[in-house]
């Protein structure tokens, strides 16, 4: 068992679906309220409903578990708060995992931290917390029998005692040799591929598994610069965590009714169209059968706001040959890989007399037409470096010094997703110590190439104190003269940048759907962290498993890798002639 830790990507895609309940939208308040009353605090087992187990080995890579049980305690947490919960007292309490509906078939490995007799573990715990994070959780792996055979089944139940505590009773069937369905390759997109281009998608699956599928259930979605321009009457449509541009998704849902046969594939009666939006960039399409009956699947559409297409019905079609490599139990694609943005470093000119002090508002713009979305390391931040000039230092900042032995050196971070429109400023109070004439910093962003940089001449900007028009900043861009004593500024004072979540209406592929949202200056929170960095994806999320990978980040001196379209990214900059002060 590990406690006080960040679940896996695949634990969170198997809590999403388990609904909060109790005192979740009273917050703390309602918690202690509760207390006060002596009413049992609700607390919630989470973990999949389900696992599939396929004849020639279970599930998942060796040694791994299937299964992560966890647990959301009463009243809210909001993780990005910066703060740590308060633990809810209590007086401690047991997990019961019992496994014994297993037995015959099936190989079960109880959490080692429990105490477990046969197939039964007792877990006891005294900590708990509101919502999920920081709760206990717990493992199994699963392992076939050499007696087991396809169509073997049994239940794990999970329950929980403790008092001034209420449980829920949480069950996870296994069934042995069921439908398993692999996904069809998607081809890489075609030569010539542009933004503002549809991307057909043929989508398709084959079962693998020892059993018919009664019915099957198409998902499958799109980042922010993705839609899906038609309509069918067997899907129905939402947009997913519309407050969040990382894992913002237009999504569709389509139910196909019918037996689907062990070792037969299928694919669609027609290509899924994706059209591209001008300004993406690497935005992720991706999509999963799951062996789900038509009506079960409106367990799938809990959580979000979806409308019934009104077009042709899309059907599924037997195809023949094909080989096992043709398929895949993760299928994604990035769209489109040949877009650019441009990012734009300015500095400003300040004067003024010794001991004063002054504002210098350094700024980084994308003047587009791409986004860099940061969508597979999670909004990895993009980083440039400051230099102070000569004979100032600074009072404060939203950046970091680079290190003791440089204090003149800062390094300032901007989270990603960064808007094909958005510009953001980073305010430094310089203090005047001494008054040199013409004195020059350099901004710069690291100067490494970078094929979706599309004008590398204006990454590189200056502050200059007490100029006298002579002095040499070349890649400067812009900046404005200024002067005057203490608060006066120098430069752009925009903060932030209005994007849009649109793109087309994943209803009726109607074009303008947007939803605003506001850039936010860039702020670190020490030196190699950025305030408001997202965690690490991790891939698709509800049927669609992680297939994320997680960017590398150096100083401003080092490479930048940053997830712009599936691939790692070096955020680097080319070295000009004449580029260093």
């Amino acid at each position: 068992m590990r406690t006080g830790s960040l679940r896996s990507p695949w634990a969170r895609a198997a809590v999403a679906g388990a609904a909060a309940v109790g005192l979740a939208a009273a917050g703390l308040a309602g918690v202690a309220h509760a207390a006060d009353d002596q009413a049992p605090l609700p607390v919630t087992i989470t973990g999949p409903d389900k696992v599939d187990l396929a004849l020639d080995g279970a599930e998942g890579d060796p040694g791994q578990p299937q299964i992560e049980l966890g647990l959301t305690g009463p009243g809210e947490y909001d993780p990005d708060s910066g703060t740590d919960p308060e633990p809810i007292p209590n007086s401690g309490y047991k997990v019961t995992i019992d496994a014994t509906a297993l037995k015959g078939f099936a190989e079960v490995g109880l959490p080692e931290s429990c105490d477990v007799d046969g197939l039964v573990a007792v877990c006891a715990e005294n900590s708990l917390y509101p919502g999920d994070i920081y709760n206990p959780f717990w493992d199994i792996r699963l392992d076939l029998l050499d007696t087991a055979q396809a169509g073997d089944y049994g239940k794990i139940k999970v329950t929980g005692k403790g008092e001034g505590l209420e449980f829920n009773k949480h069950t996870v069937d296994v069934l042995v040799g069921g439908p398993e369905l692999l996904k069809k390759k998607l081809p890489d997109e075609p030569a010539g591929f542009r933004p503002g281009d549809t991307y057909d998608a043929t989508l398709g699956f084959r079962n693998v598994g020892s059993m018919s599928a009664d019915g099957v259930v198409l998902r499958f979605t799109g980042s922010r610069g993705l839609s899906f321009p038609d309509s069918y009457d067997n899907c129905s449509y939402a947009e997913e965590s519309k407050d969040d541009l990382i894992r913002y998704r237009h999504v569709a849902l389509c139910t196909f009714e019918g037996e689907f046969l062990p070792g037969a594939a299928y694919e669609l009666s027609e290509p899924v169209r994706v059209r591209t939006a001008d300004f993406a960039l690497g935005d992720i399409f991706g999509y999963s059968f799951d062996a789900v009956g038509a009506k079960e699947a409106d367990a799938l559409r809990a959580g979000a706001d979806y409308r019934q297409g009104s077009g042709a019905t899309l059907t599924l079609k037997p195809v023949k040959g094909g080989q096992s490599g043709d398929y895949t139990k993760y299928a994604e694609i990035d769209l489109p890989l040949q877009n650019t943005y441009d990012l734009d470093l300015t500095g400003a000119r300040v004067a003024g007399e010794q001991g004063e002090t002054v504002t210098v508002d350094v700024g980084l713009s994308n003047h587009g037409p791409a986004w860099l979305g940061g969508l597979r390391s999670g909004g990895e931040p993009i980083s440039f470096s400051v230099r102070i000039p000569e004979g100032a230092s600074v009072v404060d900042s939203p950046c970091s010094p680079m290190n003791d032995e440089s204090p003149s050196e800062y390094l300032c971070f901007a989270n990603t997703p960064f808007l094909e429109d958005e510009a953001r400023t980073f305010p430094f109070e310089l203090r005047i110590d001494k008054v040199v004439a013409g004195a020059k910093g350099r901004i710069a962003l690291p100067e490494y190439d970078n094929p979706w940089e599309g004008d590398p001449s204006n990454d590189t900007g200056w502050i200059v104190l007490n100029g006298t028009g002579d002095e040499e900043t070349p890649g400067d861009s812009g900046g404005s003269d200024s002067t005057g004593g203490t608060g006066t500024t120098g430069g752009s004072q925009t903060t932030g940048g209005t994007g849009t979540t649109g793109g087309s209406d994943t209803a009726g592929g109607t074009t303008g759907a947007t939803t605003a949202g506001t850039g936010t200056t860039g702020t670190t929170g020490g030196s190699g962290g950025a305030t408001g960095g997202q965690s690490p994806q991790g891939g698709e999320d509800g049927l669609l498993a992680s297939t994320g990978s997680t960017a590398l980040l150096a100083s401003a001196g080092a490479a930048l890798a940053l997830a712009a379209g599936g691939v790692l990214v070096v955020v680097a900059r080319r070295r000009r002639a004449g580029g260093t002060a």
